[in-house]
């Protein structure tokens, strides 16, 4: 027995109301049980119960055992002079407010039923799956699982949120400026992600304004800044850049980051950084005003054609400065459009529609459920587990779900594991 099941108990009220009393024999009618309390201080806030025909409203407290009111020291502490009632699983010992006042205590052993207790170990004993409801998840009501996955997707959101809200005020709350760093780390993918947002934050947005109206100017910058044009290559467009970005960097005084930083180890040539830089200069070339445009934008298929960009011509014949290659135009593609509008561009319009105070939520769920399911690890086991996605939406909030509560074990504040609590 652990003190969190009493907590969802009492929350849901999954136990016996029926000739409910204290442990000294008083009747007990629930009128609200109150509301679950995150902070410190008594677990369920202004509860409202009628004890031997006299009205309460005040907390609860709840403990596996009644000793353990004194051995949290409440007795002592005035912020639970305000508790009506101490909810426990067994009680053997009376306890009393600073005031020396007893408290009612309610013993909930005898009024919690057996097939609940069953369903719970049995839920708990699964330690050693992948997780611990893998063999009845796919029984849950299609109605219960689905709602449950927009709250996940929705609180994935909030996740993402957080940290992009960071970045947004680092810089001044410039949402153009932060689109660029946070697009930029996207660019990198996994490999390159700490190196390509380093390189984004380490000049001014404003040079991008400045200057994107010229592509070679514009590479020179990002190839320059990110470090990639200290070495020499036999190569003119190489020496083009070389010269540009030294009369960049002190025209607007730049600290390139360090050499060595951007990596080509495991990575298939169209991922390169070099290929990467260069598509994420051309989408700056052809849009002023990128985020401006991504707040306007609603639809799936827009999108698709607003980041429809390829490199520039010289790495149609080149993935690095030293080779050349068979041409080949290298766009971005659908796939790697749809990371970016998963992992940036609909967390971010999310961020900024939600400080405008509309109804963010709509416009992320129209996007997301018109983008293809991904596939990785977890979503190949839910898949075992006939669990089937087939958009975006389904298996964020099941990456969500996965992440944020089979890992951690919190069955109980999961719609899956209550419905099979609850039985």
């Amino acid at each position: 027995m652990k003190e969190n099941l009493l907590h969802f108990v009492w929350k849901l009220k999954l136990f016996s109301t029926t000739n409910l009393q204290t442990t000294n024999g008083e009747n007990i009618e629930i009128i609200s049980i109150g509301t679950t309390n995150l902070n410190s201080g008594p677990d369920f806030l202004n509860a409202k119960l009628v004890i031997n025909n006299q009205l309460w409203a005040g907390n609860v407290e709840i403990h596996l055992n009644s000793s353990d009111w004194y051995v949290h020291n409440h007795e002592i502490d005035e912020n639970y002079d305000s508790v009506i009632l101490h909810v426990v699983w067994e009680h053997s010992v009376d306890v009393f407010r600073k005031t020396n006042q007893s408290i009612a205590t309610l013993e909930l052993k005898n009024y919690i039923s057996k097939d609940l207790l069953n369903n719970y170990q049995q839920l708990f004993s699964k330690n050693k799956n992948w997780i611990n409801c893998e063999k009845d998840i796919a029984s849950i009501d299609s109605f219960i699982f689905n709602n449950w996955l927009e709250r996940l997707y929705v609180e994935r959101l909030e996740n993402k949120s957080v940290q992009i809200q960071n970045t947004v005020t680092k810089l001044n709350n410039n949402w153009e400026a932060a689109l660029f760093v946070l697009l930029a780390k996207n660019f990198g993918l996994k490999i390159n992600a700490e190196a390509f947002m380093n390189f984004a934050n380490s000049f001014d947005f404003s040079i991008v304004r400045k200057v994107s109206n010229n592509l070679e100017q514009l590479e020179a910058l990002f190839f320059g800044q990110a470090g990639m044009l200290s070495k020499e290559y036999e190569s003119e467009y190489f020496e083009k850049l070389k010269k540009e970005y030294n009369y960049l960097r002190t025209k607007f005084q730049l600290t390139p980051i360090s050499n060595g930083q951007v990596q080509f180890f495991r990575l298939r040539p169209n991922n390169f950084p070099t290929i990467r830089l260069s598509q994420l200069a051309m989408v700056y070339h052809r849009h002023q005003n990128l985020f401006s445009k991504i707040t306007e934008t609603e639809n799936i298929i827009e999108f698709y054609e607003l980041f429809d960009e390829a490199t520039s011509t010289y790495w149609g014949t080149h993935y690095t400065f030293e080779t050349t290659s068979k041409k080949n135009i290298k766009k971005l593609t659908k796939p790697f459009i749809d990371l970016l509008l998963i992992n940036t561009i609909i967390p971010l319009k999310f961020l900024y529609l939600k400080s405008l105070g509309t109804n963010e939520i709509s416009s992320a769920l129209t996007i997301i459920a018109n983008i293809k399911p991904e596939k990785n690890e977890i979503i190949s086991k839910f898949n075992e587990l006939k669990i089937k996605s087939n958009t975006a939406f389904e298996t964020q909030a099941l990456l969500q779900l996965k992440n944020d509560y089979c890992n951690k074990q919190l069955c109980l504040n999961c719609a899956v594991g209550k419905e099979l609590i609850k039985g």
